[in-house]
């Protein structure tokens, strides 16, 4: 059975950081894109970015570009996002994804998580 799980959602003051990470199981992690795609209250979903497999290649939406940093660790089947500089507009549940390939279109991804609330409040 497929299983994303995302963790180390919260509360955050503006300008603060927070990493949250997805623990992936059952399928072959390290041959995955793996993906953040976020959803803000009352909103579509937004791609963040993507780690595409085999390789260090990055890709960022330019809202998080140079505050955000995606990373994997295959030994550990485990997916980062490290989020620096938060605004109030990076509110979402924050769901990692699974792709065959570099891809920043939602429509293209294979497994889901169940999401993680990220919350940037003072």
């Amino acid at each position: 059975e497929v299983q994303l799980v995302e963790s180390g959602g919260g509360l955050v003051q503006p300008g603060g950081s927070l990493s949250v990470s997805c623990a992936a199981s059952g399928f072959s992690f390290s041959s995955y894109a793996m993906s953040w795609v976020r959803q803000a209250p009352g909103k579509g979903l937004e791609w963040v970015s993507t780690f595409r497999s085999g390789g260090v290649t990055t890709i960022y939406a330019d809202s998080v570009k140079g505050r955000f940093t995606i990373s994997r660790d295959n030994a550990n089947n485990t997916l980062y996002l490290q989020m620096n500089s938060l605004k109030p507009e990076d509110t979402a549940v924050y769901y990692c994804a699974a792709g065959a390939f570099l891809t920043c279109q939602v429509s293209d991804f294979d497994y889901w998580g169940q999401g993680t609330l990220v919350n940037i409040s003072s």
